[in-house]
């Protein structure tokens, strides 16, 4: 009772334990401390976007609250968002009542931050309400274009590194992670009435939606992972110059990056890409492996 109600008076904190369960460091301690402070804020947006997209906010409303919104509406997905929307504007020209977005302003400030990724990623929610199969490919790309893509252009952007090329490399990164998150978690999805594998790869696979549904994959369903999962490990190849293009402490975080997608394909080939009973996961000893092979890739 006791833990519960403290999330309910510090929903940030909640959101922000969050970090240590995703498939790549989000503010490693070998950073610099102002790096991890703001990176954490960052994240701490992100974080909280996607739980508003996905109904996962913590039960008793002390989130809707902190936005303005009334009861009522507490379960309006959409609603939550526009006011997410607005409180993140008063981060930029005025005082936001999220603790989190009062958390993001002096991030924002010192290193000058624009508003345009922060509203990429919650246009990337707003479409999960409305949107629930892509078509094709190129469709799923778009989307990751505001779901993805974002979190690295603010990465480039708190340390001080962003450059066309970068930006570019950086994309095809966050693009794949994104790929990868959606190939291990398309039971997840579909319980949410969401797939995120293009329909005319299903087609071409001799997929429907019921074989998504299944206890364990069969061999088409096999076959559309393992292809999906290439696509994703040619895109991190594509980015992975980036890790080369930096140096120090950006350089071992960026291998992180690139590292948790590939450890995480990885973990999806060694389960013969039958990701349905769950989402395969890499062991630290295989993260820190891919971190290596990176580095010496890239040195």
């Amino acid at each position: 009772m006791k833990a519960t109600g403290a999330r309910r008076e510090d929903p940030a904190r909640g959101t922000l334990d969050k970090a240590a369960a995703e498939n790549f460091p989000v503010a490693p301690f070998f950073l610099p401390r102002a790096w991890r402070n703001d990176l954490m804020a960052v994240y701490g947006f992100a974080r909280l976007v996607d739980d508003i997209g996905d109904g996962d906010l913590a039960p008793g409303g002390a989130d809707a609250r902190l936005l303005g919104v009334p009861p009522e509406s507490a379960e309006d997905r959409l609603v939550l968002l526009d006011a997410f929307e607005a409180d993140l504007r008063r981060v930029f020209d005025g005082t936001p009542g999220h603790p989190l977005l009062r958390r993001l302003q002096p991030t924002v400030r010192r290193c000058s931050l624009t508003i345009e990724p922060f509203l990429g990623l919650i246009a990337a929610n707003r479409q999960d309400q409305l949107v629930a199969r892509y078509e094709t490919y190129d469709d799923l790309l778009a989307y990751c274009e505001l779901s993805a893509n974002p979190v690295g252009r603010l990465v480039l952007a708190v340390t001080g590194t962003a450059t066309p090329e970068r930006i570019r490399r950086s994309d095809a990164v966050c693009t794949a992670l994104q790929i990868v998150e959606h190939l291990q978690d398309v039971a997840e999805d579909l319980g949410r009435d969401r797939i995120y594998l293009p329909a005319a790869d299903m087609k071409h696979f001799h997929v429907d939606e019921t074989d998504l549904g299944a206890k364990t994959a069969g061999a088409s369903v096999r076959a559309l992972v393992a292809y999906e999962a290439e696509r994703a490990r040619n895109l991190l190849n594509e980015g992975t110059p980036l890790v080369g293009s930096v140096h120090g402490r950006l350089k071992l975080l960026l291998a992180g990056f690139v590292a948790g997608g590939r450890a995480a394909i990885g973990a999806i080939a060694a389960a013969e890409y039958d990701v349905l009973p769950g989402p395969p996961k890499a062991s630290k000893l295989r993260l820190l492996r891919e971190v290596g092979v990176t580095l010496r890739g890239e040195g």
